[in-house]
């Protein structure tokens, strides 16, 4: 079975509940294709299969939680493990103070925004509650993040309808060339900002 025949049972067999799952795990750092079970769940409710409604809603919910879940994990000790792990994975603590010093001065933006940013939406939360952010302005932007998210798949999906197994397969399809092109982005922005850098005085 295929990975998009395979989400396609899970949640058609499960409706609302393997929809919750998919978004809710993705949502916490789980790497799950949460944003193309909210294109089918939404594709289903086009045929009747499931409400619109109550798939715009298990999504949001499920999206908000996750990370909520996630920005406990970070509170508790995520900033311990990144202090102690993190240079396994390239994020020193060098790394990680200037990542704090961004979280600071544009947390809430940024928690708002990563929910459609694949990498930063598995770890928004975790990062958030490991850089200390206040937990009611956390829940906020996210919900923001989240009910934007949630909307814009959910309307594609439902609008659709009979192309919605097409559609997903192109999602597939072209996500890895999205991510390279984001790499690609995010590179060219960390060299602009070190040829702007001023030169140390020697």
């Amino acid at each position: 079975m295929t990975a998009v025949g395979f989400l396609t049972s899970l949640v058609a067999r499960h409706g609302y509940l393997g929809l919750a799952v998919l978004v809710g795990v993705e949502s916490f750092g789980v790497p799950a294709p949460g944003e193309t079970a909210i294109i089918l769940g939404a594709g289903f409710a086009a045929h009747g299969q499931l409400a619109i409604i109550g798939v715009a809603v298990t999504a949001f919910l499920a999206a908000v939680i996750g990370d909520s879940i996630g920005y406990l994990i970070g509170r508790a000790g995520g900033r311990r493990i990144i202090l102690r792990y993190g240079r396994y994975v390239r994020l020193t603590p060098e790394r990680f103070a200037r990542l704090e010093a961004m979280m600071s001065r544009h947390g809430p933006k940024l928690v708002a925004v990563a929910r459609f940013v694949e990498g930063l939406r598995q770890f928004n939360g975790i990062i958030a509650g490991a850089t200390g952010m206040p937990w009611r302005r956390f829940v906020v932007y996210n919900a923001l993040g989240a009910a934007a998210w949630v909307g814009l798949w959910a309307t594609a999906g439902y609008l659709a309808g009979d192309h919605i197994r097409a559609i997903v397969a192109d999602l597939h399809r072209f996500q890895w060339y999205l991510l390279a092109v984001g790499a690609l982005a995010a590179l060219a922005y960390a060299g602009w900002r070190l040829v702007r850098r001023p030169a140390r005085p020697g």
